[in-house]
């Protein structure tokens, strides 16, 4: 063959070789045998059993465990009523963000009737992950849903007026010799919400509502806590004397928000207002971590602008701009996403909420895209929320579109497949996890957010993804 045939062949195929290796980096797969076998639970040990020596060694440093590893009848219930369990609390947790965010104007959610009452105590309480804290001296270890949308801390206490079931005792303050209640001309009382909170008998007092109706009502203290090996004195939390409805079993909840009473604003300058979480994958049966301090900032993370709504302070907005499926960016506008002056719309990154929510006209875009890249795969009906489906039974694995954020300043966060396409039962029927919302605000939501390191850098105003998988 001439020399120069033979440069022209070798050339030509490094051109298809790289165009093939282009296209094949928009898809990946996704193991559909393995994600099915992982919805079937183990039967787990009861928290009882979960010792605290288990607690991670590092500094600032603790670990997550889903709701599904605490519940001691979680593994008794097949995957698709844990399945449809989740998806009413995520109806409910939205439902509240959407009356908090839009000036409490009424709002009801497409299949609302989906859910179902509170019921005080049961396997249908909030709070999807959890870590274990001890709390007062000698420090009594307790469980405590995370949230990133609140910004009160506080546990159920002794005398309990009115209290829901908790896996542990409850706290009982007159046995810790670091409590101290708040007084009503004290500063730290200054900084709770008039609204709804009070004085009585010259102590000052709190009272949290949440939307799917569950509340906490007491006093407020200040209060030693135990974060792994390391100690904080001195921090505010409601001790809570009339309790409804929340937490499989948990004894309160260790408020994550931006706000200055939310445990990130008390450890302020300890921190430097910096903290990062992994939530763990679906099906592991690993534990995830939670993390204070600059150390939990990652080198080589993907850092994106956070946004600051100036009329709700405490929730994480972050600068999204656009979607894509499939390595091409969608003709969406950035106007779906941006924050208005009014503190309307924007994107807010929540860890109390599951599934992504986007404005509708958006989600259908991107929604289509999605299935005109997959129709080699067998369409199934909608499940619940979720209106595009798939019938995967008896695949091993299948190749899939990949599914972007695009972010302000030029970053994108390409999600993992079992990030987006998720089971719905334990039969083969798998959903494209995102759900459209009338509002003009979208939600990054939890099933999205797994596996992937995450870091808040509140004092520079930045969230990072990555660059590892966790």
């Amino acid at each position: 063959m001439d020399n120069n045939v033979l440069l022209l062949f070798l050339f030509f195929l490094l051109i298809l070789t790289s165009s093939a290796a282009a296209t094949t980096s928009h898809f990946q797969d996704l193991n559909v045998e393995e994600t099915i076998a992982a919805t079937k639970l183990k039967p787990t040990q009861t928290p009882k059993h979960l010792q605290e020596e288990e607690q991670e060694e590092e500094k600032w440093k603790v670990k997550l465990f889903h709701r599904d590893k605490i519940s001691s009848n979680a593994a008794a219930k097949d995957h698709q009523t844990r399945f449809n369990a989740r998806i009413q609390r995520d109806l409910k947790r939205v439902a509240s963000l959407l009356h908090c965010l839009n000036h409490n104007r009424s709002y009801s959610e497409p299949e609302a009737a989906f859910g179902s009452d509170v019921v005080s105590g049961t396997e249908e309480g909030s709070g999807e992950y959890m870590v274990r804290i001890g709390v007062g001296s000698p420090p009594v270890y307790q469980y405590m849903v995370i949230d990133s949308g609140s910004d009160v801390v506080w546990v159920q206490c002794e005398p309990c007026d009115k209290c829901y079931n908790q896996s542990d005792p409850i706290f009982n303050p007159t046995h810790s010799a670091s409590y101290t209640g708040v007084s009503c001309s004290s500063s730290v009382c200054d900084q709770l919400d008039t609204a709804g909170w009070g004085c009585h008998e010259g102590r000052c007092r709190y009272e949290v509502s949440y939307g799917d109706g569950s509340y906490t009502k007491g006093t407020l203290a200040l209060e030693t806590l135990t974060l792994g090996r390391t100690v904080i004195r001195k921090t505010a939390i409601g001790c809570g004397h009339w309790n409804q409805g929340m937490f499989v079993g948990a004894a309160g909840l260790l408020g994550l928000g931006a706000g200055p009473m939310s445990f990130v604003g008390q450890l302020g300058g300890q921190t430097g207002e910096a903290f990062g979480y992994c939530l763990l994958t679906r099906g592991t049966g690993t534990s995830g971590s939670l993390q204070f301090g600059r150390q939990a900032m990652p080198l080589g993370a993907a850092w994106v602008p956070l946004v600051r709504n100036p009329f709700f302070p405490s929730f994480y907005y972050v600068a999204l701009s656009g979607l894509g499926v499939g390595g091409l960016r969608l003709n969406i506008t950035e106007d779906f996403f941006r924050l208005s002056d009014l503190g309307e719309g924007g994107v807010v990154m929540d860890t109390g909420t599951a599934v992504t929510r986007l404005p509708t006209l958006a989600y259908e875009v991107f929604r289509d895209a999605f299935v005109d890249q997959t129709t080699n795969l067998p369409r199934a009906s909608g499940v619940s929320i979720f209106d595009t489906c798939y019938d995967l039974n008896g695949f091993v694995t299948v190749r899939v579109p990949t599914v972007s954020f695009y972010f302000s300043g030029g970053q994108i966060l390409t999600l993992p497949a079992r990030n987006f396409l998720i089971p719905a039962d334990d039969v083969g029927t798998f959903c494209f996890a995102f759900a459209p919302s009338p509002s003009g605000l979208s939600i990054i939501g939890n099933i999205q957010q797994e596996g992937i390191q995450i870091s808040v850098d509140g004092a520079n105003g930045f969230v990072g993804f990555g660059p590892n998988v966790c």
